[in-house]
């Protein structure tokens, strides 16, 4: 498992029956969480006194509870210098996955290999919600490209460029379906040396098309390694399926892209340390690939 083990302004604290008992900064949430199966004991007092918790509803979705909660409150990734903008919203979501950390260190020695080397390094980052894999990849030395289709997330993850001193950094912002930039890149011939993904596992396009992961995912990295340079650095593809294991995701990469670039490619669950039992919470699971492993 790779563990997003370097926080100070976040932790798991416990989980049980379903949920986790997380800080946020100065901030206790409790949010559901489907792999947590088992059924200890709740001992810890955040179980009992949180400033907000997530109720998920037998009908689907679920709705905040909060107890003393900001509407908006920021925490640092202080490794790489990240600063992010919090806030509770419908489904059950803050503005980060904390779990990525692991993903951003990663690719932030490669970005920073490269360009001490003198090569300027273009990434694409697609699904890119609130720009955690944006901001890391630009603070190590990278131009970036963010994708989403949301407007909100997007104006978002400017915020979060904002707080961690990075307006001024060579970030495009494109509200757009994904794939539908991807083709009109491949078209205009604008190369990328690297692409990070963070799909969905389900979700409907602008025009009501139906997007489930396990039928899109591999015509979509088919697609992108077409929008790669001769010398690509890396490829990193996340996904919270419970039914795609990580062996999938090499399966995948290395069918891809290792026929047209060589290199290495792996996967493995994704996780974050729980404070309370020294265990560790799996949160999906990560495909790399890299010319230089």
């Amino acid at each position: 498992m790779w563990k997003a083990d370097k926080w100070t302004d976040y932790e798991v604290l416990d989980c049980s029956c379903g949920e986790k008992l997380e800080r946020w900064g100065n901030y206790t949430l409790v949010r559901p969480d489907p792999q947590v199966i088992w059924n200890t004991k709740k001992a810890l007092p955040g179980w009992k006194k949180m400033n907000g918790h997530y109720h998920r509803s037998s009908k689907g979705g679920g709705e905040w509870e909060f107890f003393d909660l900001p509407e908006q409150w920021s925490i640092n990734y202080s490794p790489l210098g990240l600063t992010f903008n919090l806030k509770p919203f419908k489904f059950k979501h803050t503005g980060v996955f904390p779990e990525q950390a692991a993903n951003w260190e990663w690719f932030s020695d490669k970005i920073k290999a490269a360009v001490r080397e003198g090569r300027e390094v273009k990434v694409l980052n697609l699904f890119a919600y609130t720009g955690g894999a944006t901001l890391a990849a630009a603070k190590a030395g990278a131009r970036v490209t963010h994708v989403d289709a949301s407007k909100g997330m997007v104006n978002w993850a400017k915020e979060n460029a904002k707080s961690s001193g990075l307006e001024n950094a060579p970030i495009r912002w494109i509200i757009d379906d994904c794939v539908k930039f991807v083709e009109r890149e491949i078209r205009r011939e604008n190369y990328y040396d690297a692409v990070i993904m963070d799909p969905p596992s389900y979700g409907r396009g602008p025009k009501g098309e139906i997007w489930k992961i396990e039928d899109a995912v591999y015509p979509l990295i088919e697609l992108c390694s077409k929008v790669l340079t001769k010398d690509p650095l890396f490829y990193l593809i996340s996904s919270y399926t419970t039914g795609l294991a990580p062996s999938v995701l090499t399966y995948m990469l290395s069918t891809v892209l290792n026929p047209k670039f060589g290199g290495t490619a792996e996967a493995d669950e994704v996780g974050l340390p729980v404070s309370f039992t020294g265990l560790a919470l799996p949160c999906g699971a990560s495909g790399r690939w890299s010319k230089n492993s």
